[in-house]
């Protein structure tokens, strides 16, 4: 039995801070229908005929470099983003100044859902690696939804995966030990990765212990020591950011110890 956490979503040139303040878009050289990610992003589960609804829009396409903001915590939302290329990590101001993160993105995810209920960013996303954006004007998204009952269900679908997403992260902080988060942690990855056909045991990590440990409220030492110990426990090869899971059984069996 595996828990929601495992399925959360638990891998040039300077653009602007945020997008909604650039020029008139240009028009995506790849449409919705060709795009090799379409089976997990915005057009999965969708219809031919509005998927070329979809290519109608008109989206923005856009490089973003790494240590860049998409957009800012406050600002207005006027897009949702799906990421091509890259990983985002989205994260909080805390009223001490620290960093809170909430969550990692990779390819065929999707940003800017955190906007939709006060029609302003409640979070900021940076790039941690140089990347790729569309950006989906949410007014022209909405106005084609209202006239397809099936693209309604799929954005009621992905802010009902935000929600779902939330909760997994308040398990992982509020029930689950040091091991069994990075444990979790890891095994979101690895799941994330297989979908989008790479190696689900072996992958470079784009975020840093510190990141890490803020997404699963874990000091930086604990990371680390943790890391350390499942390395001992021959589950983990770890160096540096690229970590190879040699026991995959192993690592969901210290997971499951408290889901089951």
């Amino acid at each position: 039995m595996q828990s929601a956490a495992l399925h959360a979503s638990p891998l040039h040139f300077m653009p602007p801070a945020n997008l909604a303040r650039t020029a008139t878009p240009a028009p995506l050289k790849t449409q919705c229908s060709t795009c090799h990610l379409k089976d997990l992003c915005l057009p999965c589960g969708l219809t031919v005929s509005d998927v070329e609804r979809l290519d109608g829009l008109r989206f923005a396409r856009r490089r973003v470099k790494e240590g860049d903001a998409l957009y800012r915590e406050g600002e207005k939302f006027q897009f949702i983003y799906a990421v091509r290329s890259g990983t985002f990590k989205s994260h909080m101001a805390l009223k001490d100044g620290r960093e809170q993160v909430t969550a990692f993105q990779m390819a065929g995810e999707l940003l800017g859902l955190d906007g939709l209920a006060s029609g302003k960013h409640a979070s900021s996303a940076v790039a941690l690696e140089d990347a790729e954006i569309c950006a989906i004007p949410y007014a022209n998204l909405s106005e084609l939804a209202s006239a397809s009952p099936d693209l309604q269900h799929v954005l009621s679908r992905l802010m009902s995966r935000e929600i779902v997403r939330e909760h997994s992260l308040m398990m992982l902080l509020g029930s689950m030990n040091a091991e069994e988060r990075l444990a979790a942690f890891l095994l979101n990855l690895s799941q994330r990765m297989k979908a989008r056909g790479y190696s689900p045991t072996e992958f470079h990590l784009r975020m840093s212990r510190a990141e890490i440990g803020s997404y699963l409220g874990m000091k930086l030492e604990t990371v680390s020591r943790t890391f350390s110990a499942f390395q001992h426990q021959r589950l983990l090869e770890v160096d540096k950011r690229h970590v190879r899971i040699s026991d995959l059984d192993g690592l969901t069996r210290v997971f499951e110890t408290r889901v089951q």
